[in-house]
């Protein structure tokens, strides 16, 4: 390596493949683990953390023994290579390891992973992901503990089949264990961990957490989903398009006319997609969709699988690692998804014609977090832009008359106090529409007035 050729290495600074160090020591070999656990990297002796030159002082046995500490303190063993560079009166020496084949590595039983420019110590479920990642296992292969054949749904099993043969993309026989076996869902005459997720009789309890929100700390609808996978997934968007506002748009010169979500209903069913392949099953913290007055979010409890980086998301060629092999082929043969490490990208595409609207997404505390949001919703037609809903609330907004008295009385459920005003503000919805629909609910005997005009307040009526 050449002057010319360590100082821009120097310039670009530390990243998630070089280090500096002053000189060798523990932190180093721990650098050196988490670059053999993620793409390699090399960790340049003799260079301080801001960059500057300060050399090192070593022969021949110096460059051993340092060979052999890295040796002897990994498990697997790893062995580096070496390169002596001569800056003047300086050296500096280049440590670099390449990808292990096998992970993770071990520095006294402690894994690391590199993360931009850090060492991460992996948590007991990222050591698990990244071996079986290594060796091409995913766990939702490994057998569900004590279940048997007679768990699974075998009715789900048959509408999956059919649902695969019609989609054209793989052909499998109306045997439901014959299709099983042959997906790998069943091994050894047992089911799976996916496909006790994905057919399961019984309620394995992997909820959906889906709420609507006034405001973060008032709630005014939720509701748990959980049970088969794919009824999940058409439930969680049947409850999420139930909040959902819509605009129409009156095309042509007869009534015909068009409704406009709020949001692009494929980008959500791709978010929900998402979550649900990608979730990490083995924690116990449910998928977490927020809905506001003008965004939309998912939590998913589980991070970046492999060496995907947010970085990588936000380009339109990333290559997708698997958390879940089994349930994301079943979901890509049943075309629940188009290709695999596209989600994303078709995400982009579907809120384009959304003038104003944002997909926001970053890793946080136990897990993703993917948001749409808008500040003025408008939707680019063919004629134009048009109009929709603005500011979340006006507009072109048709809401059910039942649904805005189901959200009449979630509010009072919250609280009894209050008033008609107090709920006209927070729906947006003029007073004189509340009062009509107020009258609508005591007609329906769905609340009653407890008390007087000033002092009294409204009961739900159970």
């Amino acid at each position: 390596m050449t002057l010319k050729e360590l100082e821009k290495i120097i310039l670009q600074g530390e990243c998630e493949t070089v280090e500096f160090k002053n000189s060798f020591n523990t932190q180093a070999i721990e650098t050196l683990v988490a670059f053999a656990n993620f793409k390699g990297g090399a960790v340049y002796i003799g260079v301080s953390d801001i960059g500057k030159i300060t050399g090192v002082s070593v022969n021949s046995e110096t460059i051993q023994l340092w060979i052999n500490e890295i040796k002897t303190k990994t498990e697997p063993s790893i062995i580096s290579d070496t390169e002596i560079i001569k800056i003047k009166d300086k050296v500096v020496v280049k440590i670099s390891i390449s990808e292990f084949p096998v992970k993770p590595i071990a520095v006294k039983g402690r894994y690391y992973i590199r993360k931009n420019n850090s060492n991460h110590l992996l948590t007991p479920n990222e050591i698990s992901d990244i071996y079986m990642q290594s060796m091409q296992l995913s766990w939702d292969s490994y057998l569900y503990q004590n279940a048997a054949i007679s768990d699974l749904d075998l009715s789900k099993v048959l509408l999956f089949i059919h649902k695969v043969n019609g989609v054209k993309r793989f052909y499998l026989e109306e045997n439901e264990i014959n299709a099983l076996e042959k997906l790998g869902l069943i091994r050894e005459g047992k089911p799976t961990n996916a496909a006790m997720i994905l057919f399961s009789k019984a309620n394995l309890r992997y909820n959906v957490h889906i709420g609507r929100f006034k405001s973060s700390d008032l709630i005014i609808a939720d509701k748990m989903i959980s049970g088969n996978l794919y009824d999940v997934l058409e439930e969680s968007m049947r409850e999420i398009i139930s909040h959902l506002r819509f605009a129409f748009e009156i095309t042509g010169k007869t009534t015909s006319r068009t409704e406009i979500a709020e949001y692009p209903l494929d980008a959500i069913r791709e978010l929900m997609v998402n979550a649900l392949v990608h979730r990490d099953y083995r924690s116990p913290i449910d998928i977490q969709i927020k809905i506001f007055d003008q965004s939309i979010s998912v939590f998913n409890p589980s991070g970046l699988f492999g060496n995907l980086t947010i970085e990588d998301l936000k380009t339109d060629n990333y290559r997708a690692s698997t958390r879940n092999k089994l349930i994301a082929e079943a979901f890509y043969l049943t075309k629940d998804i188009e290709k695999y490490g596209s989600g994303f990208i078709r995400i982009r595409k579907a809120i384009t014609d959304y003038s104003t609207m944002k997909f926001e997404y970053k890793e946080i505390a136990n897990g993703f977090l993917a948001e749409l949001n808008y500040s003025i919703q408008k939707i680019s037609t063919k004629d134009g832009t048009k109009d929709g809903t603005k500011d979340g609330t006006k507009d072109g907004t048709k809401e059910p008359a039942e649904r805005k008295m189901l959200l009449i009385t979630e509010i009072l459920k919250e609280s009894k106090t209050s008033t008609i005003d107090d709920i006209s503000q927070l729906l947006n919805i003029p007073r004189r529409t509340i009062v009509r629909y107020i009258e609508q609910l005591k007609k329906d005997n769905k609340i009653v007035r407890k008390g007087g005009r000033k002092s009294g307040h409204w009961e739900l009526i159970i």
